[in-house]
């Protein structure tokens, strides 16, 4: 990008006029003062005649690196662009500013230093015209100016606050100076000590350091109702607990639907960054699938990496996946879900070059990454297709051996690997947590027959969870895990009681079975941890679910009722074949 961009408001701006505000960039300020008198006279009279307000941002070095026509907040450097970016530091750069009104810096300038980090923003209120005092003096177009900085929470003394409603920022900014004042301010002194101040409360701050510190952001349609909403986000919330990170905030906003490059509006991506800088938050999630160029937009203005709800079930299942076939349908699903996210990696992908034979053109880094991921991912789905086809082939030979089947389905966390190891006395790893096992297990069952009370075995598998608005990556990826599902002889639909959205659970499920490719067997309801549940909600699930099954896993409640349950599904999906 040409030095001598000027950003901003241009329309109505005359060629001499655009020249005066390049060759701001050829000034070169000390590095021990925020601004000289002849360098703030200067970008005050430019500011006078185009009768706009301008900023021009200046670096350690006392280089002028960007000059913008309009207020802090429209000309703001997007915090990727920054030379640093952290909680614990400023970012380098101070901020000189104009303004056409003799009042304070409005909280629209403040919020923009606080995103920025700026080492200080000085303020410049103008005359209107150059002029002389009497008796002699200074002679120029600044009246008065004020002087505004970031604080450390631990130094809140002589501090004010930037309160969106919801996070407070403490600044401190000085009452109107003189120009001459505001040179002879020790610029060096100021941000070392503020440095040295943030930096300790860093690390005080910074507890685990190998934990993300995540900054939750829903955004509510017109086609979501606000339960559904509200339920969204709490389990989001457990999604992003069970992924190892730590839920500090939650921003809402509603709309009548996502904007198209940044899912927010202008304003709410300026309270997410102020926000995130706030809590000091380092990873933000959206409860909605991204597209890559809103990814893209919203670090740029954010400075924070982003992820969507699809990414954070897909690092789920990744630190779940514990056998090679549950690692290898991982995997590809990874690769699925990234391949249309390569692009917009900066300068890691540009073109190679350098060297005979490499010139030209030649072929980019993005496309050799692109290339060697599709060619991963059709070894992977080779692999995925064989194990498919191995699982294929144990149903068969259990099919000829004519042994019925049954498969655990149900919401993730609704208790079906605890009632696997209830059933069959196996020890499979059971936790309260969203997707604790990924891999199938199958094992022998005997129940007592419906007919004759002899022992009937069956062979019952115990599924991945489902999930509301599971990611298609995961679908496809665990295709051959999911035919567990289809290819079984009935189906026991397992529900957690004791959830709050119990009921949009089951929707949920049944949606998921009514998309698979093949019609899965009959299932039978069964109503989980009735111990955890009030009488009020056990009572309005058997008045809407009369033909159910009500058990506590954990405690062994009802699991006789439960047995002879399955013997009759069983029966009945055997003469149904």
């Amino acid at each position: 990008m040409p030095i001598e961009t000027i950003y901003g408001q241009l329309q109505g701006l005359k060629p001499s006029q655009l020249k005066r505000l390049q060759n701001l960039y050829h000034q070169r300020l000390p590095g021990d003062r925020i601004t000289t008198a002849e360098f703030a006279q200067r970008l005050a009279a430019i500011s006078t005649e185009v009768e706009q307000p301008l900023c021009a941002y200046i670096n350690r070095r006392g280089q002028v690196i960007r000059v913008g026509v309009g207020t802090p907040r429209q000309t703001q450097i997007p915090p990727l662009e920054l030379p640093r970016y952290g909680d614990g530091r400023l970012s380098g750069i101070r901020c000189i500013a104009t303004q056409t009104t003799t009042e304070p810096p409005k909280e629209s300038a403040l919020t923009a230093m606080a995103i920025q980090r700026l080492d200080v923003l000085a303020v410049l209120t103008l005359t209107g015209s150059g002029f002389q005092r009497r008796g002699g003096g200074e002679t120029g177009y600044v009246k008065d100016t004020y002087l505004a900085h970031l604080v450390p929470e631990i130094d809140t003394a002589h501090s004010q606050h930037i309160d969106n409603g919801f996070s407070a920022i403490p600044y401190y900014l000085s009452l109107p100076m003189s120009l001459d004042v505001l040179c002879q301010q020790d610029f060096l002194d100021l941000v070392n000590g503020l440095e040295a101040e943030f930096e300790r409360e860093f690390v005080a701050r910074e507890v685990d350091s190998s934990q993300d510190k995540v900054l939750l952001v829903g955004v509510k349609t017109e086609k979501i109702s606000p339960q559904r909403f509200e339920d969204g986000l709490a389990e989001l919330v457990r999604l992003v607990d069970t992924a190892g990170g730590q839920v500090l905030q939650t921003l809402r906003q509603k709309r009548s639907q996502p904007h198209p490059q940044t899912v927010v509006g202008e304003g709410k991506v300026q309270e997410i960054a102020l926000v995130a800088q706030t809590i000091g938050a380092n990873l933000i999630v959206f409860d909605r699938d991204l597209s890559p160029a809103q990814v893209r937009n919203l670090e740029t203005q954010i400075g924070v990496r982003i992820v969507d709800r699809t990414e954070v079930i897909l690092d789920i299942f990744a630190q779940r996946a514990q056998s090679g076939a549950g690692k290898l349908q991982v995997e590809l699903a990874q690769l699925e879900y990234s391949l249309p996210r390569l692009t917009g990696r900066g300068r890691a992908m540009s073109r190679l070059g350098g060297g005979i034979g490499t010139r030209g053109p030649g072929e980019t880094k993005l496309e050799t990454e692109r290339r060697a991921i599709q060619r991963r991912i059709s070894r992977l789905q080779q692999q995925v297709n064989q194990l498919q086809a191995h699982r294929s082939r144990l149903r068969q030979n259990r099919q000829v051996r004519e042994v019925p089947t049954l498969a655990l389905v149900g919401y993730t966390n609704a208790g079906k690997s605890t009632l696997l190891n209830v059933l069959t006395q196996s020890k499979v790893y059971t936790a309260d947590q969203l997707f604790a096992t990924l891999d199938p297990t199958t094992r022998r069952l005997e129940i007592p027959d419906t007919l004759t009370e002899e022992p009937l075995t069956v062979v019952i598998t115990d599924t991945v969870g489902f999930i509301h608005e599971l990611p298609p990556p995961l679908i496809d990826a665990f295709r051959a895990t999911l035919e567990e599902v289809t290819d079984a002889d009935a189906l026991i639909h397992l529900v957690d009681l004791s959830h709050p959205a119990w009921e949009s659970q089951i929707q949920s499920v049944m949606q998921i079975l009514r998309e698979m490719p093949i019609t899965p067997g009959p299932a039978l309801l069964a109503f989980n941890k009735i111990d955890q549940t009030d009488g009020d909600t056990l009572q309005l699930a058997q008045e809407k679910y009369p033909q159910a099954v009500y058990i506590s896993a954990s405690k062994g409640l009802g699991l006789e009722t439960l047995r002879k349950r399955m013997a009759a599904l069983v029966h009945y999906a055997v003469q149904e074949r």
